[in-house]
Parts: C-alpha cells; structure tokens; sequence
C-alpha cells in the first residue's frame, strides 16, 4: 500500500493539482501506451487494443478517478497576519475544529485552524453552529512574515497522515486518491483490452466535475467508469436505509446517485463478472452527491457509464476510512472488467 499512503498524503486542491498530477503521470507511463495533459490539467493515457479493427471501429472505455481534494484557498490576511480561508469543495464546518493545514504559500507553511474561544462567546453566539466564516488560520507568525509568504489565492489544504487502523486504513484524501490508485493497480494488473482504453486522472471533480467533462468531451467514450468513494454510514446512529454502504462487505456497484444512473447493461455485466469471479461486492443508490460518471454520461452521443465505489466512513474529513479488502475488491472487479468487458453493447 506504498502507492496508496504516497497519493494520500499528497496536496492538490481543485484547480491546484499539480504537484499531485506530476507524480500520477510519472506512475501512468509505464502503464500505457501514450500519456498526455489537457488544459484542465486532466493526466490521460491511453492504452491502444491490441488486434484488428472491428469493422464498426474500436469501442473506447474510459476510466476516471479524480485527482483533486477539498481544500481552501487564501482569501483574506488580517492586520494580525491571520488568514480567511475560501472552500473549494464541500465541507462540513463541524470537522474543522482545532485542524492543521498546510498553507502553499512560497514555502509550505503548517498552520492550525482557530475560532473565538467558547469562554467569551455570548450565550446567543454559543448556541449557532459554527460556520466556516467563524474559523482563522493561524500559522504562528508575525504579520510582516505573512505578508511576505502567502498572498490571496495560494491553496490551503487539510494536514493528515496516512494510518492503518486495524483492518482499515485512515487518512485526509482517500477521496478520491483511493480511486486513482485501484485505476493504476487494475490497469498494471490486466494483459489486454478488447478496447481502447482511456486512463483518466481527473481535476477539480469537488467543484463540479469540470475535469471529467473536458476529457470526456474529447474522448467521446462509449463507456463510461468512474472509481469513486461512496458513503459508508455503518456507524452508531446511522443504521438501516441511511447506512448506504458497509465497510468490510466489498467494493460498491452505484445503481444512481446525484449525477448520474447506472446504465443497466453495463451494471448487469459488472454484477456478474463479480459473481463469477467471486469478488465481494455490494449495492448503493446515493441521495446526494455525484461523480465522474456524471460528466462522462453526458458527452456527445452518451456514454454507457457506472460508478465502482469503494466504501469510506467520515468522508470529507480528515480520518476519512477505507477497508483494505473492499480496497482490493474494487481493484479486482475494474480489472477483470476492462479484460473481458462483453460485447460492449450497451445501447438501451
């Protein structure tokens, strides 16, 4: 798991990949036969299918795992030299509380996430909720040294290591880091493709799946997989319909969620390559929240398009938690679908 600790505890914004982008072409390359960037920063290789051309063409599958995290970027420096944070992305403000960051100013600078104390808030203040305008970064240094090291823009993002935690692992950015690296593992594990296929590190998916359109819009698939996180609600106080997924119970094959419907033949065949193969997985349909697939559903002409998840508690925090079998079941399945994906007929 050298690979999955290494894309964790890497930094990328949306909008601010590029330290994170650099390190995944490096990994890509020898997967494929050709890589290459877009303007949106997308790292896309392509590994060409091997034998004659189909007289109706060569079908084109497209994997996409998104590169980019929930973070902030600088919006505001005080007269005191604290700092006002813009999201990008969704954050609960609960999680925030007593958080280090990193500040990607001239040099990384490690800060601490600070609100006005509870001993001097009136009876009014103590009773709302916090907000993320409620909280300052506080990075230990003078005004004048903040002035000269961070200015309006640069990304700030959450300060977690990655950890094993019994049977699970547990870290800021799992993600959707955890989804590039099932993409990469299952691309190194398989001989061939019956179909071209597009290996698709996306950006800035937490604000709206902008990098997965601009690929997808020049790739013009014919199916469409994102590999995602999903909801794993499993835990004291969420049982029953809320709990969406379980750790622990395999990967997750998304029937719907809020960007997108699985197309049936396709969900079908995943089904059951993983009741042949024996590879533990479950069902989810997610209320809110989408994914890749979302973006990928909407190109020219449509793709047939479906979402392999894998199961994460505490999702948009710092302690997000996967399982490390539901880690390899994902891997698995995505694998030997790409090699032996039917006659990618999907039209409904």
């Amino acid at each position: 798991m050298n690979l999955l600790k290494k894309l964790v505890e890497m930094t990328g914004v949306s909008g601010r990949e590029e330290r994170v982008r650099q390190f995944i072409i490096d990994e890509m390359t020898p997967l494929v036969d050709n890589v290459y960037t877009d303007t949106l920063g997308n790292v896309i290789g392509l590994k060409k299918a091997k034998g004659p051309m189909p007289k109706d063409g060569r079908k084109k599958i497209m994997l996409a795992a998104h590169m980019d995290e929930i973070g902030f970027v600088v919006s505001y420096i005080d007269d005191k030299g604290f700092l006002r944070m813009q999201p990008a992305g969704g954050f609960d403000p609960r999680t925030l509380m007593a958080q280090q960051v990193t500040v990607h100013g001239r040099k990384d600078l490690r800060g601490v996430i600070g609100s006005k104390p509870i001993h001097i808030l009136t009876p009014e203040e103590a009773k709302k909720p916090l907000e993320i305008k409620d909280y300052f970064v506080d990075l230990g240094l003078p005004k004048e040294k903040v002035d000269e090291l961070v200015k309006i823009g640069d990304p700030i993002t959450m300060y977690r290591k990655f950890e094993k935690l019994g049977d699970c692992f547990t870290s800021k950015t799992f993600d959707d880091r955890v989804g590039v690296y099932c993409m990469l593992e299952a691309v190194r594990n398989i001989k061939s493709c019956p179909a071209d296929l597009y290996v698709v590190a996306t950006t800035q998916e937490e604000v709206g799946l902008r990098g997965a359109f601009a690929a997808s819009s020049g790739i013009e698939p014919d199916v469409g997989i994102a590999l995602d996180v999903t909801l794993a609600n499993d835990v004291p106080g969420a049982d029953g319909p809320s709990e969406i997924s379980k750790l622990g119970a395999g990967t997750s094959l998304s029937i719907m969620n809020g960007a997108s419907i699985a197309n049936p033949k396709l969900f079908n065949r995943m089904e059951e390559i993983a009741m042949e193969k024996k590879i533990p997985y479950q069902k989810d349909v997610l209320p809110r929240g989408g994914t890749d697939a979302g973006a990928l559903q909407k190109v020219k002409g449509g793709a047939a398009v479906i979402t392999l998840s894998i199961p994460c508690r505490y999702v948009h925090s710092t302690v997000e938690t996967v399982h490390k079998d539901d880690v390899q079941a994902t891997t698995d399945l995505l694998a030997a679908y790409i090699e032996n994906p039917g006659d990618l007929n999907y039209v409904l």
